[in-house]
C-alpha cells in the first residue's frame, strides 16, 4: 500500500501526504486484526505515528529507517516495568512491504512536558527535574548486553573518532559561524572523553518533547521515542537533558544530579553536544542565551553549569 521509498527526498515527499500515508496504516491495521479502528496521525515526529483508537499507537519506519524500527521495539519489549516512569508496552513490532518496519505499542496519556512547563510552579518544574535524573539513574544502571545486537554504535572510542571527523562540516552545513567552527577541534582536544566507558542503556534524546505529565503536571506519565537508543557513555544522554529539560537555567542541574547521583563537568556535556549524532549548534544558540563572551567553554558553563 505504501509506495518504495529510498532517498531522503523521496521520504519527505512521501510523509507529508496523509491521503497516501493514512492508505497504509489503514491496511497495516487490518494485518493486524484492527480493522475500523480510528486513525489519529500526530503532528510530531520524524515518523509517521498513528494513535489507533484510545488505547494503541502505530509508527510507521521507511526502509532507510527500519533498524530504527526493530530497535524501538526490541527497547521497549526490554523496558517494560522496569523505569520509574511509564514507557509504552509493544504489542508487537516487525516488517511491512517495501522494506518498512512497525511497532505497535500501547498509548501513554498525558500532556506533554514541553508544553506544559511554561505554566509551572517553580517547585512542581524542580520536582520533575529531580524525576528525569531518577529515570536516568535506574535507565543507565539497567544491563544493555541483552541490546547489544540491534544497538551500535559498538566501538565508543571509534565513534568518537567518527564524530570528530564530521562535526565541523555537520556545524558548517547547519550554519554555524567561522568564529564558532574554528574553536571546535581545539576544544574537543582538550576535553577527556572516555574511550571505553561502563556500556549503558542511553535514550539519546532525553528531552521534554519526550516526557508526558499528569494533569496537574505533578508527575511523569510517561518516556517515549526510544528509536535512537543506544549503548554508551552515560553522559551522552545528558546532552538533551541539558538543552531540553534545564535549559540553561544553573539552578537545576543541582536538583537533577542529586537525583542522578554524580554530576558531569559542562565541557564534558557540551563535547557531546557537538559529537551528538543530531547535534544543530545554531539551533540551540536560537533556543538558548549564548555567554556575553564567544568561547565554547564559556557556553558549556552557561548550559551545563550549577549556581
Amino acid at each position: 500500500m505504501l509506495p518504495l521509498v529510498e532517498t531522503d527526498e523521496e521520504w519527505d515527499t512521501v510523509v507529508p501526504d496523509e491521503t497516501v500515508m493514512r492508505a497504509g496504516a489503514q491496511d497495516l491495521c487490518v494485518r493486524l486484526g484492527l480493522a475500523g479502528a480510528p486513525l489519529t496521525r500526530f503532528p510530531e515526529g520524524s515518523q509517521p505515528v498513528y494513535a489507533v483508537g484510545d488505547d494503541l499507537v502505530l509508527k510507521l519506519f521507511p526502509s532507510a529507517a527500519a533498524r530504527d524500527g526493530v530497535a524501538e521495539g526490541r527497547v521497549l519489549s526490554h523496558l517494560q516495568g522496569l523505569l520509574p516512569v511509564p514507557t509504552p508496552r509493544a504489542h508487537g513490532f516487525g516488517p511491512y512491504e517495501n522494506g518498512r518496519q512497525y511497532v505497535l505499542m500501547s498509548r501513554l496519556h498525558g500532556e506533554n512536558l514541553a508544553h506544559a512547563r511554561g505554566r509551572l510552579p517553580r517547585a512542581d518544574h524542580e520536582r520533575l527535574v529531580a524525576d528525569v535524573g531518577e529515570t536516568l539513574a535506574v535507565l543507565h544502571t539497567l544491563d544493555p548486553d541483552p541490546l547489544a545486537d540491534v544497538l551500535g554504535p559498538g566501538d565508543w572510542g571509534a565513534f568518537l573518532d567518527r564524530r570528530r571527523a564530521a562535526v565541523v562540516e555537520q556545524q558548517r552545513q547547519k550554519g554555524l559561524p567561522a568564529a564558532w567552527l574554528e574553536q571546535i577541534p581545539d576544544f574537543l582536544a582538550s576535553v577527556d572523553l572516555p574511550r571505553a566507558p561502563r556500556p549503558a542503556l542511553l535514550h539519546t534524546e532525553v528531552m521534554a518533547q519526550h516526557f508526558l505529565v499528569d494533569p496537574g503536571a505533578r508527575r511523569l506519565t510517561g518516556l517515549f521515542d526510544f528509536e535512537p537508543a543506544m549503548i554508551g557513555d552515560r553522559a551522552y544522554d545528558f546532552v538533551g537533558v541539558g538543552l531540553f529539560v534545564t535549559r540553561g537555567d544553573p539552578r537545576l542541574p543541582a536538583r537533577l544530579t542529586a537525583s542522578y547521583g554524580r554530576a558531569f563537568e559542562p565541557t564534558e556535556l557540551l563535547a557531546y553536544t557537538l559529537l551528538h549524532v543530531y547535534s544543530n549548534l545554531p539551533w540551540y544558540l536560537r533556543e538558548l542565551h549564548a555567554p556575553a563572551e564567544a568561547t565554547l567553554t564559556s557556553l558549556a558553563e552557561a548550559w551545563f553549569g550549577t549556581a
